[in-house]
C-alpha cells in the first residue's frame, strides 16, 4: 500500500511552533478541535497543494507530541510522517509509557487505495528464552523476576517498526521524523505536575538502579517539581545515532553495546544476535462488521482485534440502542459478552507465527450467535460455569495510544507500550531509555494470572524469539470505504472493553467522540467475576446489576482513549481523554 501524499521541500531547520506554557499543559486534556476537509481529491504524486488548504488532526497523551505531529501535516507530510514523529516526542516527554525500549502496533488506512494494513512491532523472546525462566525452586511463577529484573526485557520493536511504517508509507526522512524528539530530550521540556507525580508514585524501584536514578531525580536526589525543566543527553544522543545510521543506529552499534552490557551487568539474556535479528512484520488485520460499519482492528499476537469483533458480534442481535446508554441492560449483556471473549482469550490466543489462533471461529456471526444463545437478559451467568468455548475452524495500563488523520484520506491508529508504568524500572545506562517488562505478558506457568489478572495457557507460553500476547487494540472503523473514527487506549486488559466501549458509544448512542471518549466505562474480564466500573454509574444502575446477581466494584479509571471522528462532511472531530491531564487534540 502506497499512502497518498503531497510532498513539498522541507525545511527542517525553518521555524518551530512555540512551547506551550504550564498552564496550557493543565487545560488542553478535554479540548475538541474540529477542521473541514474539502472534498476535491487530491491526486497521487501532485506537489501544487498549497499550503493553506492542508489539513489534518492529531490526538495524544502530551501536548508537546501533538503539537509536532501536527506541524508535520502543516508541512505537508501524511499521518504515518506525523504518527512516527509523534512516537518519538512520546518517548522524550512521556517516558513512563512513550518508548523506544517497548514495541506496538499500528494500523495505517488509505482511503484512496481502500486498504488498511498492521504492523506488528511487538516486543520478542529472546533466543536463550526458556519456558520456565520465571518459576522458582518450588516451580511457582516468581513476579518479581518477569516483571522487574533485567530478564523481564523482551528484544524491542518499536525503532525498527516506526521505521519500517515511514519508510514504507511516509514521505518525510527518518532523521526529519527523529528532529523534535532530539531537540525535545537535548534542550528539555518543561515538566508537567502528571510528571513529577509520577516519579513520586514509583520513587522506591525508580531509585533502585543506578542507571535509573540519575536520569529521574536531580544531582542531590531530589525530585523534578512542575516548572523544572528535563533534560535527557543520553537518550538525545541515542537518538541522534538512529536519525544518522536508521534501524542500525538502535540495534547495532554502540547503543546495542550499551543495551547488551545492561543485560549483563542485570543478568539478563538479550544478545547483540537478538538485536541484529529483530524485524517488524506487516500483517492482515482483523475485520468485523458492526450495523453496517466496517471494524479494523490488530491482529495476533494482539487479542484485541479478535475480542472487539467478537464481543460486538454478540452484542449485535440485541437493540442496544434502544436499551440505553450505561443502563442496567445494556452493562449486563456488556459484561455477559465480555466475560466469554476473555475465556477464549485464556485459551486460544497466541503469536499466529508460533499456534494455530482460530480467528475465524472467533469473529464469526454464527459463533457469537452460539454464546448470544447462553446469555440470559436478566441474570447473570457465573463465571465458574463458563468455559472457553470451541470457535471452530482454526486459521500495560501505562501504555501509549495516539491517532492521526490527514487531507489525503490516511488515518493512523498507533498503540505501543514498555508494560507497566517505567516498565521493568530499569533505564539502559548510557542510552537513555527505559526497558520493558514485557516478557510478563508471557503465561510464565498456564493457568497463572498475570500482573493484570489474565489467565494465560499453552497457546502463550514462553519461547524463543516469539511475541508475547497483547491487549493493544489500535482501531479504525469505516463507512462506506471511508474512514470514521480511529481510537484505541492504553489499559492492560482493559484495552479491549475501553475500545469497544468507544465504538459502541458512537454506533449504538450517537454520542459525538468527545462526550464517548469521556462516558464513564465498566469492564468484565471472565475471572475474577465482577463488573469494574469508574465513577459515574448510578447507584440506581449498580443496585439493578447487582438484582442480577453481579459483583460490582468500584475502582479508578480505565484507559486514556485518544480518538478522532471523521463526519459525513468531511469534518474531523478529536477527542481527547481526560484522565490523562497533558492530552491533547490538535487540528487544523
Amino acid at each position: 500500500m502506497e499512502l497518498i501524499t503531497s510532498r513539498p521541500k522541507r525545511n527542517p531547520t525553518g521555524s518551530k511552533p512555540k512551547w506551550l506554557s504550564l498552564a496550557l499543559a493543565l487545560s488542553v486534556s478535554t479540548a475538541v478541535v474540529s477542521t473541514t476537509v474539502e472534498s476535491a481529491a487530491i491526486l497521487e504524486g501532485d506537489r501544487s497543494v498549497p499550503l493553506e488548504a492542508r489539513q489534518g488532526m492529531v490526538v495524544t497523551s502530551h501536548f508537546l507530541a501533538t503539537e509536532e505531529a501536527l506541524e508535520v501535516l502543516k508541512n505537508g507530510g501524511n499521518a504515518v510522517d506525523a504518527a512516527v514523529t509523534a512516537a518519538f516526542a512520546l518517548a522524550v516527554t512521556q517516558p513512563r509509557s512513550g518508548n523506544i525500549g517497548g514495541g506496538g502496533f499500528m494500523l495505517v488506512s488509505s482511503e484512496k487505495k481502500n486498504e488498511t494494513i498492521a504492523i506488528d512491532y511487538r516486543e520478542k523472546a529472546p533466543a536463550a528464552a526458556t519456558r520456565d525462566m520465571y518459576l522458582n525452586a518450588e516451580g511457582e511463577a516468581d513476579p518479581e523476576l518477569s516483571r522487574f529484573s533485567h530478564l523481564s526485557a523482551g528484544v524491542p520493536g518499536t525503532v525498527a517498526g516506526l521505521a519500517l511504517a515511514l519508510e514504507k508509507y511516509g514521505s518525510i526522512s527518518l532523521s526529519e521524523a527523529l528532529a523534535p524528539a532530539i531537540r525535545l530530550a537535548s534542550d528539555g521540556f518543561i515538566v508537567t505536575p502528571r510528571f513529577s507525580k509520577g516519579i513520586k508514585d514509583r520513587e522506591e524501584r525508580l531509585r533502585k538502579f543506578d542507571s535509573t536514578r540519575k536520569i529521574f531525580f536531580k544531582e542531590d536526589g531530589s525530585f523534578y517539581e512542575p516548572g523544572d525543566t528535563f533534560v535527557q543527553k543520553d537518550l538525545a544522543a541515542t537518538l541522534t545515532r538512529i536519525a544518522k545510521d536508521g534501524v542500525k543506529g538502535f540495534y547495532e552499534g554502540k547503543t546495542a553495546e550499551l543495551l547488551v552490557a545492561e543485560m549483563q551487568r542485570g543478568g539478563g539474556l538479550i544478545t547483540l544476535e537478538d538485536l541484529k535479528q529483530y524485524e517488524p512484520v506487516i500483517r492482515k488485520p482483523i475485520h468485523g462488521n458492526y450495523r453496517g460499519y466496517d471494524i479494523y482492528s490488530m491482529s495476533p499476537p494482539s487479542s484485541g482485534g479478535a475480542h472487539i469483533v467478537q464481543i460486538l458480534n454478540i452484542l449485535e442481535g440485541y437493540p442496544i440502542g434502544e436499551y440505553g446508554h450505561n443502563s442496567a441492560k445494556t452493562i449486563h449483556l456488556m459484561a455477559e459478552a465480555m466475560k466469554r471473549a476473555y475465556a477464549d482469550r485464556s485459551k486460544y490466543l497466541g503469536d499466529t507465527d508460533f499456534v494455530d489462533v482460530p480467528l475465524d471461529g472467533l469473529t464469526s456471526k454464527s459463533y457469537a450467535e452460539e454464546l448470544r444463545k447462553q446469555i440470559k437478559v436478566d441474570h447473570m451467568t457465573p463465571s465458574s460455569t463458563i468455559k472457553p468455548g470451541n470457535p471452530v475452524p482454526y486459521e500495560s495500563n501505562e501504555t501509549t495510544h495516539f491517532s492521526v488523520v490527514d487531507k489525503f484520506g490516511n488515518a493512523v491508529s498507533n498503540t505501543y507500550t514498555i508494560n507497566f508504568s517505567y516498565g521493568s524500572h530499569i533505564v539502559v545506562d548510557g542510552a537513555g531509555f527505559l526497558l520493558n517488562n514485557e516478557m510478563d505478558d508471557f503465561s510464565a506457568k498456564p493457568g497463572v494470572p498475570n500482573a493484570y489478572g489474565l489467565l494465560g495457557g499453552e497457546a502463550n507460553k514462553i519461547e524463543p524469539g516469539k511475541r508475547m500476547l497483547s491487549s493493544m487494540s489500535p482501531t479504525i472503523v469505516k463507512k462506506d470505504g471511508k474512514n470514521f473514527l480511529v481510537t484505541g487506549s492504553p489499559g492492560g486488559s482493559r484495552i479491549i472493553t475501553t475500545t469497544l466501549q468507544v465504538i459502541m458509544n458512537v454506533i449504538d448512542h450517537s454520542l459525538n467522540v468527545q462526550a464517548a471518549v469521556n462516558a464513564p466505562r465498566i469492564h468484565h474480564q471472565w475471572l475474577p467475576d465482577e463488573i469494574r466500573i469508574e465513577e459515574g454509574i448510578s447507584p440506581d444502575t449498580i443496585d439493578l446489576l447487582e438484582g442480577f446477581g453481579h459483583t460490582v466494584s468500584r475502582k479508578s479509571a480505565m484507559g486514556a482513549i485518544q480518538s478522532i471522528m471523521i463526519g459525513e462532511d468531511g469534518t474531523f472531530y478529536g477527542g481527547a481523554d481526560p484522565r490523562r491531564s497533558t492530552s491533547s487534540a490538535m487540528g487544523f
